[in-house]
């Protein structure tokens, strides 16, 4: 791997070790952590590496193969606030494990990325890569909910981005060959087994060659207006509400929604029917796992897609193209914006035997309308995966 070799350039020695964090998707289940809901996922054959070596003098120094600036912070003395850099999630990882475990040694380290950073949840494939890492190196056994809860730290509190536990979620408790279905209210997640009745499948990456920045993007203003939506449907129905901050969609039933929407202001109408539809659309995708049916999880997903443009309105032009042509291209059994829907990645359920025609047809027709992005534009074939192991 390339973070060994740079590593070895720089210390002149071999690493103690190299931890590896998968990235992940979500096929159905889009935005709907922010309200309290129900999510399917997968996690990939492809993330995030990270080659490092134990520092006695309790120093944390890390480079990125897609970043130029080396970080470097001592455990004892980690930034209270954030410096705005790809760094910070490490820095705010650091904090949330030294409030729980006394840290005595530091760490070396080198990250690299399988997969371009945009859509498939690298900000916390890298945090609970770094976690592993500072964890081994200090002789702490974090439990699954410790680890994901630590990362959400860094994410929300370090860095402040309002993610749910979606992305830690998936990178965590996901198994090769398993539908992940996570209940994002109270953390538990069942595996559900792929049925031999199933068509094969394989997961493709389209990256529209744009990165993008989550704390750089309306993804905040998003979760805002359905908490929004969910503070004037307890209101208007005469509910109990407190803290705004503590107000989501998952707290007001879909009667409530309902009977009061046309009270809501356009903009918060829309985020709620997205939230209330893709509930609907996640037990419908279960079932379709369940049942051995990947043609009609492709088409929910699909529909995932859909409501994400039209009613969560993200998407940008280079990211509807990609979903418009999926949705054309034979083949494809289903797919939506990996991520946030702002830049980065589309993914693909595909039919192993058009893999290569899907491929040549997607990457022609949309390097014809960005034909500046050709250098950039790449394409992967995934698989499904396990999630981290703790060592």
């Amino acid at each position: 791997m390339l973070c060994e070799d740079k590593f070895r350039e720089i210390y002149r020695h071999d690493p103690d070790d190299v931890a590896f964090c998968p990235l992940r998707v979500v096929p159905v289940g889009a935005h709907s952590d922010y309200g309290l809901g129900k999510i399917t996922g997968l996690a990939l054959d492809k993330g995030i590496h990270m080659a490092y070596h134990l520092k006695l003098n309790g120093v944390i120094e890390v480079m990125s193969l897609q970043f130029d600036k080396r970080a470097q912070w001592h455990i004892l003395d980690t930034p209270e606030s954030r410096r705005n850099d790809w760094a910070d999630y490490l820095r705010g990882a650091t904090i949330a494990l030294s409030r729980k475990y006394s840290l005595r040694y530091g760490l070396c380290g080198v990250i690299e990325g399988s997969l371009p950073i945009g859509g498939l949840s690298s900000s916390a494939a890298v945090t609970i890569t770094f976690l592993s890492a500072l964890c081994a190196v200090n002789g702490i056994k974090l439990t699954q909910a410790e680890l994901i809860e630590a990362a959400l730290f860094a994410e929300r509190n370090y860095v402040g981005v309002n993610v749910g536990i979606t992305d830690q979620s998936c990178e965590v408790y996901a198994k090769k060959g398993k539908l992940l279905f996570v209940d994002t209210r109270d953390g538990s997640h069942e595996l559900i087994p792929t049925s031999e009745k199933m068509k094969p499948y394989e997961i493709v990456i389209f990256f529209s060659g744009l990165e993008r920045s989550l704390a750089g993007t309306k993804l905040n203003m998003r979760v805002d207006e359905a908490r929004s939506a969910a503070y004037a449907l307890k209101a208007y129905a005469g509910m109990e509400y407190g803290k705004f901050n503590e107000t989501n969609l998952r707290d007001v039933p879909r009667e409530i929604y309902e009977q009061y929407k046309s009270h809501l202001p356009e903009t918060w109408r829309r985020r709620a029917e997205h939230w209330y539809t893709e509930q609907e659309r996640v037990e419908k995708a279960v079932e379709a796992w369940r049942n051995g049916d990947i043609e009609a999880y492709g088409r929910l997903s699909f529909e995932s897609g859909k409501s994400s443009i039209e009613n969560w309105e993200t998407g940008c032009p280079e990211l509807k193209t990609l979903y418009d042509i999926m949705t054309r291209t034979e083949g494809i059994y289903g797919g939506r914006f990996a991520g946030a829907g702002f830049k980065g990645c589309c993914l693909a359920l595909i039919d192993p035997a058009y893999e290569e025609s899907v491929i040549r047809t997607v990457s022609e027709q949309y390097l014809k309308v960005f034909p500046a992005l050709s250098d950039r534009y790449k394409t992967f074939v995934t698989h499904s995966a396990d999630g981290l192991m703790m060592k």
